[in-house]
């Protein structure tokens, strides 16, 4: 039977399952995440009918991870169920296989550079757009965690707006606030005609690519401007930050990317430093796979 490294992806609104050996993926599976525990034994279900013979398990979680511990320790409003638990003793006594617990966009962040767009980079940053703004870097080819393993992974809540809306994380203007799912979610239900532009049936069903889709109409368009100068200024202070020589813009909406990449590229070379390296920026193929790829490159094996 093939070894394989069961991914399992704790993401904002579903939770993504792979395994894989290395860069292959074998079999992906998707459930809701519900918001409980009872999406663990919805994930051993599904899991353990994947094929491939469980060598190693990787679980990325959206929040800040204290990887001594395994544990999760701070997603804001997410996974609550999940904080402080020690996920690699459950993976370990439910797969019987050593595991690794990572935030999901250095996983993600990982899995380009180890196996995607940004392959073989050294020195590279990551945003990923989706239920929120997450971020990651490498700098000299280590993933950077810093003294509490905060670094790296909060440049979506570093204030790009001084008046700007308060964050579920208690700060002003983070360009998470202006610029994610759940900001969009908020602003289209407080004016209820930008919530008639969009088109979806409901608030809930609204994404960031409702504003791809709807780029056209009048009222969409100066939000979607918006969204992307808020980003290109996250991007902006990333890359003063770190000085990277690639920056990899991932999450789903990114299928949309010769919308956005154009726009976001513009952005972030004329607002650098004047000496700044302009590092291109990459989107990857299949950023639904970029999580489970990272884990699959990170995850401990049986015979390690």
């Amino acid at each position: 039977m093939t070894m394989a490294v069961l991914c399992i992806d704790f993401g904002g609104t579903e939770i993504k399952l792979g395994t894989l050996e290395g860069a292959d993926i074998i079999d992906t599976a998707s459930l809701p995440n519900t918001g409980d525990e009872s999406d663990l034994t919805a994930v051993r279900e599904v899991a353990l009918r994947m094929p491939g013979r469980i060598d190693g398990v990787g679980i990325a979680v959206p929040g800040v991870v204290d990887r001594a511990r395994g544990a999760l320790v701070a997603a804001q409003e997410k996974y609550e169920w999940a904080t402080g638990r020690d996920l690699r003793a459950w993976a370990a006594t439910t797969f019987d296989a050593p595991a690794v617990i990572e935030n999901d966009a250095r996983a993600a962040l990982l899995g380009e550079t180890a196996f995607g767009c940004a392959s073989g980079a050294t020195d590279a940053v990551l945003l990923t757009l989706g239920t929120g703004v997450g971020t990651a870097a490498i700098v000299d080819g280590v993933l950077l965690r810093g003294a509490h393993d905060h670094a790296g992974i909060l440049g979506g809540h570093i204030t790009v707006d001084l008046d700007g809306p308060v964050c579920n994380c208690g700060n002003i203007g983070c360009a998470e606030a202006i610029a994610s799912t759940w900001a969009l979610r908020r602003d289209a239900a407080a004016d209820p005609a930008l919530a008639a532009a969009l088109g979806a049936p409901g608030i809930q069903a609204l994404g960031i690519k409702s504003l791809i889709d709807h780029s056209a109409d009048p009222l969409v368009a100066p939000v979607l401007d918006r969204f992307v100068r808020a980003w290109g200024a996250a991007i902006v202070g990333l890359c003063h930050a770190y000085d990277p020589s690639v920056v990899v813009v991932s999450g789903g909406v990114m299928r949309s990317a010769d919308i956005l990449l154009p726009r976001l590229t513009r952005y972030v070379h004329d607002h650098l430093w004047s000496s700044s390296f302009r590092p291109p920026l990459l989107t990857p193929d299949a950023p639904e796979h970029s999580v489970l790829l990272g884990l699959s490159a990170a995850a401990p094996r049986k015979d390690q």
